[in-house]
């Protein structure tokens, strides 16, 4: 997808772009993100992945899980296909911009693939899972053993409070998006824990990145009143270890009164959110 008014000026292609990546259980619907950048002097492109929002109907159609795939690396491919498109038509500097699981998995992709992303930035990612000790632990390395064998055997779901409050203030497409969200199985929760391990013992991210992270969590297994302004799904802990460990050159903004979508945030956490990207972009790579 692109955001048509910012891809072409009368001199040609602008020469920075942004390609947006979503998260888990998640599709691209934020044009108020595209008109931001595009306003910054940015053209602005989002990717559906495999399996997920735009993509999912072949991806079911081929016999495939709602927003699964075998192992997390596969989306490798998918931000190849998607950078490939984006230089092709003319732009010089690729920024990508990526949300919860997107932030690991084009973590991953920018330290493997030297010389394909100029700029990361990174919406909350999913760099730890947000459950006790047990979990972690002893249960995720259960998982490595069953998910080898056993790799549709299906382990649960995400709670459905933080969907169902998103849902109320953005209006998206349930079917892309339902708020109980689509079944986890081994085998991908495995892959997943295993790109986790890869982020912990370090990656060499050798472009400027920058995480943007909710000022606190909230619980994450019950309704409350802060779900839309505290990260009530990871844990914000665990994202300010994670960027640690990307590289060499990485900066750390919080955005007070955050969702775990920080561009879906109520005012002012949202503009404050869009405005440090903006800021950061403007620094590191001016349009």
């Amino acid at each position: 997808m692109r955001h048509t008014p910012s891809v072409d000026g009368d001199d040609g292609p602008r020469p920075v772009a942004v390609l947006y990546v979503h998260g888990f259980v998640d599709y691209f619907f934020h044009p108020h993100v595209a008109r931001a950048l595009a306003a910054a002097g940015y053209a602005f492109y989002a990717v559906d992945l495999r399996g997920y929002g735009r993509s999912l109907a072949a991806h079911a159609a081929a016999g495939h899980d709602p927003n699964l795939v075998p192992d997390i690396a596969l989306h490798a491919r998918d931000l190849d296909a998607a950078a490939g498109a984006v230089r092709a038509a003319g732009h010089t500097t690729l920024v990508v911009l990526a949300h919860s699981m997107g932030g690991l998995v084009t973590s991953l992709w920018a330290a493997s693939r030297p010389g394909r992303v100029d700029a990361l930035v990174l919406n909350s990612p999913w760099f730890d899972l947000n459950e006790n000790w047990l979990l972690r632990g002893p249960v995720t390395r259960l998982v490595d053993v069953v998910g080898r064998v056993a790799p549709r055997l299906p382990l649960g779901g995400l709670g459905e409070h933080y969907g169902r409050a998103l849902h109320e203030a953005w209006g998206y497409d349930l079917a892309w998006k339902p708020v109980e969200g689509f079944p986890v199985r081994a085998g991908w929760f495995r892959s997943v824990r295993a790109a986790q391990r890869r982020l912990r013992h370090g990656l060499d991210v050798a472009v400027p990145t920058l995480v943007l992270v909710s000022a606190r969590s909230g619980p994450h297994r019950h309704a409350h009143d802060a779900l839309l302004t505290t990260d009530s799904v990871l844990d914000v802990a665990h994202i300010r270890r994670g960027a640690r460990h990307l590289g060499r050159d990485v900066q750390l903004v919080t955005v007070e009164g955050g969702a775990h979508d920080l561009a879906l945030s109520p005012p002012p956490a949202r503009e404050e959110y869009l405005r440090a990207v903006v800021d950061w972009l403007g620094a590191r790579v001016p349009a």
